[in-house]
């Protein structure tokens, strides 16, 4: 038992349990764990909240379904008092973070990396209270840093200790060049950590490296060091890739509610237990009945992913659109009808023309060469007729109604004098 658990209450340690079994929650790892408990009971006994740390490398400002795994752990410390403190990478983000890369990032420029960050906080607002978080920009610190400083600070870690970074190894094994600056950016991290003496670092599995460089730097400095507490990797809906924007596998926040239910759809039945862990704002005691109905089939995994999607758009867009989502879904994709609520599209071509014409005239598809695969794949719809011609020659009417795939509609409307 550490030394502030021993001069607690009984009242206070039952506080420190509950606050270390919803941490602990949902967590792939932390380093160390009896530290983390013993910070908590500090921050108990002297009434002082801790300081949890999530830094933002502002490159990629759509903010996913798998952002919102470190996110939503971060609400559950803020809930209980703790401070949240964002560190918007405006000066690392310049370099950018090389971890999982296998060759080196594009640098930002000033302008990409504020209005980055501005996307990011309007998204983060969805999940976190920003009215109760401290924004740091690490460029206060780092740019007032002269050679002396960046030398002595590089001298506190080894060569060694660098190259054990995963990416860093591919790299050299694959014989792709690594720039000096790219080994600058976790010093730079872990630097951040000592400017602001975090108590906590928040992260993905794939932070390991760098959230541990806070914990080194911060030792060298004399400080107190931080906890890496690290969550699980989301993978997307392929079931394979992390979740990612570049991948096509992801559900964002700001999707729309048809789009974020219909996706949730198509999450595979082997990840339905992750997801409920890591993204819903269920209690642990329902995740674990409805993980136990799935396992004896009581739960049927449809049944399950239409609770998954509804809660999602619920959390994101309120009670009231994850129901019309819900009704939206059973009318178009379980019976086959045509939704109520079309998106509208004017057409400015030939009264005449071909279905390739008019899906890539719609902007519905790409290319010509898309629009003729998605025929032959049967994914193709006209007043919800399937269309099994590539060469086929349409009537534009008023009120046409164009299907592509199971989610995508489009209302034809007839430009004016045309």
């Amino acid at each position: 038992m550490n030394q502030f658990i021993q001069q607690l209450t009984e009242e206070q340690q039952q506080k420190v349990k509950r606050q270390m079994a919803i941490y602990s929650h949902g967590v792939q790892e932390i380093i160390p764990t009896e530290e983390l408990e013993n910070k908590v009971a500090k921050s108990i006994l002297e009434n002082k909240p801790l300081k949890i740390k999530l830094g933002l490398d502002p490159s990629a400002p759509d903010v996913h379904l798998g952002h919102t795994v470190v996110l939503n752990k971060i609400r559950q410390f803020q809930e209980n008092g703790h401070i949240v403190q964002l560190i918007i990478g405006d000066f690392t983000g310049k370099i950018g973070d090389p971890t999982g890369k296998s060759v080196a990032r594009k640098q930002l420029t000033d302008e990409e990396v504020k209005h980055n960050a501005k996307t990011y906080f309007e998204q983060f607002a969805k999940i976190i209270d920003m009215e109760k978080v401290e924004l740091h920009y690490n460029s206060k610190w780092l740019s007032k840093l002269n050679f002396e400083d960046v030398i002595q600070l590089a001298g506190k870690i080894t060569v060694a200790r660098l190259l054990e970074r995963d990416d860093f190894e591919e790299r050299i094994a694959l014989g792709k060049p690594i720039s000096l600056h790219e080994f600058f950016y976790p010093l730079m991290q872990g630097y951040d950590s000592v400017i602001l003496e975090c108590d906590i670092e928040m992260g993905g599995t794939d932070q390991h490296f760098n959230i541990l460089m806070g914990r080194h730097f911060q030792e060298k400095f004399g400080k107190e060091k931080q906890i890496a507490l690290l969550m699980p990797l989301l993978e997307g809906l392929d079931g394979v890739e992390k979740m990612s924007k570049s991948k096509k596998n992801y559900i964002g926040i700001d999707e729309s509610p048809q789009e974020m239910y219909g996706k949730a759809m198509s999450i595979p039945d082997e990840l339905m237990n992750k997801y409920f862990e890591l993204i819903t704002d269920f209690p642990p005691k329902k995740i674990q009945l409805i993980k136990e109905q799935l396992d004896t089939g009581e739960l049927h995994p449809r049944d399950a992913k239409m609770l998954l999607g509804k809660t999602i758009v619920r959390m994101y867009h309120g009670q009231d659109a994850a129901e019309r989502a819900e009704q939206h879904f059973i009318s178009v994709f379980q019976k086959g009808s045509i939704p109520d609520e079309i998106p509208e599209l004017e057409w400015q071509g030939n009264r005449e023309a071909s279905i390739i014409e008019l899906l890539v005239g719609l902007q519905m598809l790409t290319s010509k060469s898309e629009a003729r695969r998605m025929i032959d794949n049967r994914g193709v719809k006209v007043n919800g007729n399937q269309i099994d011609d590539p060469q086929l020659q349409l009537e534009i009417t008023d009120g046409l109604i164009v299907q592509v795939g199971k989610r995508k509609f489009v209302k034809v409307k007839i430009k004016a004098n045309s």
